[in-house]
Protein backbone atom coordinates (compact mmCIF):
# COMPACT_ATOMS: atom_id res chain seq x y z
CA UNK A 1 0.00 0.00 0.00
CA UNK A 2 1.38 3.10 -1.27
CA UNK A 3 1.80 6.24 0.74
CA UNK A 4 -1.32 8.31 -0.47
CA UNK A 5 -3.45 5.34 0.03
CA UNK A 6 -2.52 5.26 3.71
CA UNK A 7 -2.90 9.46 3.84
CA UNK A 8 -6.61 8.86 2.79
CA UNK A 9 -7.12 5.85 5.02
CA UNK A 10 -5.65 8.14 8.21
CA UNK A 11 -7.92 11.22 6.65
CA UNK A 12 -10.82 9.12 7.10
CA UNK A 13 -10.71 7.83 10.71
CA UNK A 14 -9.71 10.72 12.04
CA UNK A 15 -12.93 12.62 10.75
CA UNK A 16 -14.37 9.85 11.53
CA UNK A 17 -13.21 10.07 15.21
CA UNK A 18 -13.17 13.86 15.78
CA UNK A 19 -16.93 13.59 14.76
CA UNK A 20 -17.78 10.50 17.36
CA UNK A 21 -16.12 12.59 20.08
CA UNK A 22 -17.46 15.40 19.35
CA UNK A 23 -20.93 14.96 19.49
CA UNK A 24 -21.22 13.42 22.80
CA UNK A 25 -20.55 16.94 24.18
CA UNK A 26 -23.51 18.94 24.73
CA UNK A 27 -25.02 21.57 22.44
CA UNK A 28 -22.15 20.20 19.88
CA UNK A 29 -22.54 21.05 15.86
CA UNK A 30 -21.08 18.15 13.55
CA UNK A 31 -22.06 18.67 10.01
CA UNK A 32 -20.57 16.45 7.25
CA UNK A 33 -22.02 17.90 3.50
CA UNK A 34 -20.48 19.08 0.34
CA UNK A 35 -17.02 18.03 1.04
CA UNK A 36 -16.40 19.32 4.39
CA UNK A 37 -16.28 18.31 8.16
CA UNK A 38 -17.63 20.58 11.02
CA UNK A 39 -16.87 19.58 14.55
CA UNK A 40 -17.84 22.73 16.55
CA UNK A 41 -18.36 21.92 20.87
CA UNK A 42 -17.22 25.40 21.95
CA UNK A 43 -15.03 23.66 24.26
CA UNK A 44 -11.32 25.02 24.89
CA UNK A 45 -9.47 22.51 22.32
CA UNK A 46 -8.68 23.30 18.68
CA UNK A 47 -9.05 19.87 17.65
CA UNK A 48 -12.94 19.73 19.33
CA UNK A 49 -13.50 22.64 17.42
CA UNK A 50 -12.53 22.32 13.67
CA UNK A 51 -13.17 22.38 9.51
CA UNK A 52 -11.77 19.99 7.88
CA UNK A 53 -11.51 19.51 3.96
CA UNK A 54 -12.75 15.98 3.78
CA UNK A 55 -13.70 15.12 0.16
CA UNK A 56 -13.06 16.39 -3.27
CA UNK A 57 -16.38 18.15 -3.61
CA UNK A 58 -15.34 20.88 -1.21
CA UNK A 59 -15.26 24.55 -3.05
CA UNK A 60 -14.12 28.08 -2.01
CA UNK A 61 -17.47 28.92 -1.21
CA UNK A 62 -18.17 26.06 1.07
CA UNK A 63 -15.60 26.50 2.81
CA UNK A 64 -15.80 30.51 3.32
CA UNK A 65 -19.65 29.44 4.50
CA UNK A 66 -18.05 26.72 7.35
CA UNK A 67 -15.76 29.57 8.44
CA UNK A 68 -18.45 31.98 8.58
CA UNK A 69 -20.67 29.39 10.91
CA UNK A 70 -17.58 28.88 13.02
CA UNK A 71 -17.23 32.67 13.82
CA UNK A 72 -20.93 33.06 14.66
CA UNK A 73 -21.02 30.21 17.02
CA UNK A 74 -18.02 32.01 18.66
CA UNK A 75 -15.31 30.30 19.96
CA UNK A 76 -11.59 29.51 18.99
CA UNK A 77 -11.59 27.32 15.92
CA UNK A 78 -8.89 25.84 13.45
CA UNK A 79 -9.01 25.23 9.72
CA UNK A 80 -7.29 22.06 9.48
CA UNK A 81 -5.54 21.59 5.57
CA UNK A 82 -3.33 18.72 4.53
CA UNK A 83 -0.43 19.55 3.32
CA UNK A 84 -0.60 19.45 -0.77
CA UNK A 85 -4.01 17.93 -1.12
CA UNK A 86 -5.82 20.85 0.36
CA UNK A 87 -3.49 23.54 -0.89
CA UNK A 88 -5.61 25.56 -3.74
CA UNK A 89 -7.33 26.54 0.09
CA UNK A 90 -4.55 28.73 1.89
CA UNK A 91 -5.00 31.65 -0.47
CA UNK A 92 -8.84 31.81 0.35
CA UNK A 93 -8.08 31.53 4.50
CA UNK A 94 -5.53 34.20 4.33
CA UNK A 95 -8.62 36.02 2.29
CA UNK A 96 -11.09 35.45 5.33
CA UNK A 97 -8.18 36.80 7.91
CA UNK A 98 -7.05 33.21 8.99
CA UNK A 99 -3.31 32.80 9.14
CA UNK A 100 -1.29 29.55 10.55
CA UNK A 101 -1.37 28.58 13.85
CA UNK A 102 2.67 27.79 13.41
CA UNK A 103 5.60 28.05 10.79
CA UNK A 104 5.56 24.19 10.29
CA UNK A 105 2.28 21.33 10.12
CA UNK A 106 1.28 21.19 13.58
CA UNK A 107 0.31 17.72 13.68
CA UNK A 108 1.37 14.65 11.51
CA UNK A 109 -0.75 11.60 10.66
CA UNK A 110 1.20 8.40 11.01
CA UNK A 111 0.41 5.11 9.64
CA UNK A 112 1.75 1.42 9.96
CA UNK A 113 0.52 -1.27 7.28
CA UNK A 114 0.48 -4.32 8.27
CA UNK A 115 -0.60 -3.96 11.84
CA UNK A 116 2.48 -5.43 14.15
CA UNK A 117 1.99 -8.46 16.21
CA UNK A 118 3.36 -8.07 19.64
CA UNK A 119 4.20 -11.19 22.18
CA UNK A 120 2.58 -10.53 25.67
CA UNK A 121 6.55 -10.67 26.71
CA UNK A 122 6.62 -6.87 25.60
CA UNK A 123 4.05 -5.70 28.60
CA UNK A 124 6.06 -3.98 31.42
CA UNK A 125 6.32 -6.16 34.88
CA UNK A 126 2.94 -5.46 37.09
CA UNK A 127 1.33 -3.59 34.46
CA UNK A 128 -2.44 -5.01 32.85
CA UNK A 129 -4.45 -2.93 30.67
CA UNK A 130 -8.00 -3.82 30.20
CA UNK A 131 -10.62 -2.44 28.40
CA UNK A 132 -13.36 -0.19 29.93
CA UNK A 133 -16.28 -1.85 30.65
CA UNK A 134 -18.45 0.24 33.46
CA UNK A 135 -18.54 3.84 35.09
CA UNK A 136 -15.54 2.84 37.26
CA UNK A 137 -12.64 2.01 34.33
CA UNK A 138 -14.43 5.41 32.21
CA UNK A 139 -13.53 7.62 35.06
CA UNK A 140 -10.33 5.96 35.49
CA UNK A 141 -9.26 6.82 31.70
CA UNK A 142 -10.76 10.40 32.08
CA UNK A 143 -8.98 11.22 35.48
CA UNK A 144 -5.55 9.54 34.26
CA UNK A 145 -5.69 11.02 30.19
CA UNK A 146 -6.60 14.52 31.93
CA UNK A 147 -3.48 14.72 34.13
CA UNK A 148 -1.27 12.86 31.15
CA UNK A 149 -2.38 15.36 28.52
CA UNK A 150 -1.99 18.08 31.56
CA UNK A 151 -5.54 19.65 30.10
CA UNK A 152 -8.84 20.31 32.24
CA UNK A 153 -10.63 16.83 33.26
CA UNK A 154 -13.80 18.45 32.14
CA UNK A 155 -13.01 18.90 28.72
CA UNK A 156 -12.52 14.97 28.54
CA UNK A 157 -15.32 14.39 30.88
CA UNK A 158 -17.50 15.98 28.15
CA UNK A 159 -16.35 13.98 25.22
CA UNK A 160 -15.99 10.39 26.68
CA UNK A 161 -19.35 9.81 27.82
CA UNK A 162 -20.94 5.91 28.97
CA UNK A 163 -22.47 5.64 25.46
CA UNK A 164 -19.27 5.24 23.64
CA UNK A 165 -18.42 1.83 25.94
CA UNK A 166 -19.85 -0.73 24.18
CA UNK A 167 -20.24 1.50 20.76
CA UNK A 168 -19.83 -0.58 17.45
CA UNK A 169 -16.10 0.47 16.79
CA UNK A 170 -14.74 2.05 19.59
CA UNK A 171 -12.90 0.52 22.53
CA UNK A 172 -11.50 2.42 25.48
CA UNK A 173 -8.91 1.55 27.78
CA UNK A 174 -6.86 2.07 30.88
CA UNK A 175 -3.86 0.48 31.76
CA UNK A 176 -2.84 -0.61 35.36
CA UNK A 177 0.11 -1.02 37.24
CA UNK A 178 0.10 -2.53 40.80
CA UNK A 179 -3.74 -1.49 40.45
CA UNK A 180 -2.95 1.78 40.00
CA UNK A 181 -3.83 3.96 36.32
CA UNK A 182 -1.27 5.21 34.76
CA UNK A 183 -2.33 4.89 30.81
CA UNK A 184 -4.80 5.38 28.76
CA UNK A 185 -5.62 4.61 25.08
CA UNK A 186 -8.89 4.27 22.78
CA UNK A 187 -9.37 2.73 19.12
CA UNK A 188 -11.55 3.81 16.38
CA UNK A 189 -12.44 1.34 13.61
CA UNK A 190 -13.42 2.52 9.74
CA UNK A 191 -13.33 0.08 7.49
CA UNK A 192 -9.60 -1.71 7.39
CA UNK A 193 -8.35 0.89 9.77
CA UNK A 194 -7.70 1.18 13.29
CA UNK A 195 -7.48 4.81 14.73
CA UNK A 196 -5.46 5.11 18.18
CA UNK A 197 -6.32 7.58 20.18
CA UNK A 198 -5.99 8.68 23.60
CA UNK A 199 -2.47 7.25 24.24
CA UNK A 200 -1.85 9.17 27.66
CA UNK A 201 0.95 8.40 30.51
CA UNK A 202 0.56 10.11 33.84
CA UNK A 203 4.34 12.43 34.24
CA UNK A 204 5.65 10.13 37.12
CA UNK A 205 5.15 6.65 35.46
CA UNK A 206 7.23 7.72 31.33
CA UNK A 207 9.77 6.18 30.39
CA UNK A 208 8.38 2.35 31.01
CA UNK A 209 7.34 1.14 28.08
CA UNK A 210 3.78 1.86 29.17
CA UNK A 211 2.19 4.49 26.01
CA UNK A 212 4.04 1.98 23.57
CA UNK A 213 2.25 -1.16 25.18
CA UNK A 214 -0.97 0.63 24.79
CA UNK A 215 -0.18 1.58 21.52
CA UNK A 216 0.92 -2.07 20.49
CA UNK A 217 -2.68 -3.38 22.28
CA UNK A 218 -4.88 -0.58 20.48
CA UNK A 219 -3.62 -1.51 17.25
CA UNK A 220 -3.81 -5.21 17.92
CA UNK A 221 -7.37 -5.21 18.74
CA UNK A 222 -7.97 -3.20 16.21
CA UNK A 223 -6.15 -5.78 13.88
CA UNK A 224 -8.20 -9.14 15.64
CA UNK A 225 -11.10 -7.12 14.43
CA UNK A 226 -10.10 -7.34 10.74
CA UNK A 227 -7.71 -4.28 10.53
CA UNK A 228 -4.48 -4.52 8.40
CA UNK A 229 -3.59 -0.30 9.09
CA UNK A 230 -3.10 1.87 12.41
CA UNK A 231 -3.18 5.30 12.23
CA UNK A 232 -2.47 7.71 14.66
CA UNK A 233 -2.26 12.35 14.88
CA UNK A 234 1.26 12.51 16.98
CA UNK A 235 2.24 15.04 19.31
CA UNK A 236 6.14 16.21 19.16
CA UNK A 237 6.92 14.13 22.20
CA UNK A 238 5.27 10.96 21.13
CA UNK A 239 6.67 11.17 17.53
CA UNK A 240 9.84 9.23 18.85
CA UNK A 241 8.37 6.26 20.19
CA UNK A 242 5.43 5.74 17.26
CA UNK A 243 8.50 5.57 15.00
CA UNK A 244 10.05 3.01 17.49
CA UNK A 245 6.52 0.92 16.69
CA UNK A 246 6.94 1.38 13.17
CA UNK A 247 4.58 4.40 12.49
CA UNK A 248 5.55 6.59 9.59
CA UNK A 249 4.25 9.63 8.43
CA UNK A 250 1.94 10.17 5.74
CA UNK A 251 -0.07 12.98 5.90
CA UNK A 252 1.11 16.62 7.67
CA UNK A 253 -1.62 18.42 8.64
CA UNK A 254 -0.90 22.78 8.59
CA UNK A 255 -3.91 24.56 10.69
CA UNK A 256 -5.47 27.73 10.06
CA UNK A 257 -6.46 30.44 13.18
CA UNK A 258 -8.00 33.96 13.11
CA UNK A 259 -5.64 36.35 13.34
CA UNK A 260 -5.22 38.24 16.32
CA UNK A 261 -7.15 41.30 17.40
CA UNK A 262 -4.24 44.34 17.32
Amino acid sequence: MNRSELAGLEHENMVEAMAQFGANVDGALIRRDDGLAVVSTRLSFLLFNQIIVEGAAATPAALAARVGLMRDRGSPFVVNLRVGADDRFVVLLRELGLEPLSERPWMPGMAVHPVPTEPSSEMPRNHIIRQVADRSGLEDHIRTASAGFEMPEELLRAAMVMELIGRAGTTVYVGYTDGQPVTTGAGIRSGRTIGVYNISTLRSARGRGYGAAMTRRVAADGAAAGCDVAILQSSEMGYPLYERLGYRTVVEYMGYVERPSP
